[in-house]
């Protein structure tokens, strides 16, 4: 994969100005039978380019973030929601008009599963905890957002610590 990334990069550089990285990631994905792949980098490539990619990011990451929250206990939607923000230093938010719709679709994936949790004093609170097929897609959007990463490091030349 790597290797096919470097290509796009040479790609990219003989393009003079015919298409953009954008188009060429398109192309070489078309040639070399990666479409799944690389669409997905495509894709991602075409929203940064936009004026305002942060909705459109969420969006591609909403599940890998839930997820992986509710890897170590299980969670209200709440208290994912604030984690979320936290975590990103304010970043990232979630507003209960997203998350919930978003937390009952994994629900019906079967990745998690709600219950409903009465403590005295307090309101009844939906907590969701992550199941098996939950974990394995975990490990796999891990694995896929792992291989992004790096290869937009490799395109941009961004080094980390």
């Amino acid at each position: 994969m790597l290797l096919r990334l470097r290509d796009l990069r040479d790609l990219e550089g003989r393009s003079q100005g015919h298409f953009s990285l954008i188009g060429a990631t398109q192309h070489a994905a078309r040639d070399s039978g990666l479409t799944a792949i690389a669409s997905r980098y495509y894709m991602a490539l075409q929203y940064m380019a936009s004026p305002v990619p942060d909705r459109e990011l969420k969006k591609g990451s909403a599940e890998l973030m839930i997820l992986s929250l509710l890897e170590t206990r299980p969670r209200h939607g709440y208290e994912i929601a604030q984690l979320i923000e936290l975590r990103s230093r304010g970043a990232i938010r979630f507003n209960v008009a997203s998350l919930y719709p978003l937390l009952y679709r994994l629900e019906k994936r079967n990745w998690i599963r709600g219950r409903w949790v009465e403590k005295p004093g307090q309101r009844r609170r939906r907590y969701y905890r992550l199941t098996a097929s939950g974990k394995s897609v975990l490990s796999k959007q891990r694995a896929g957002w792992r291989e992004f990463v790096e290869a937009i490091n490799l395109i941009t030349g961004i080094q980390h610590a």
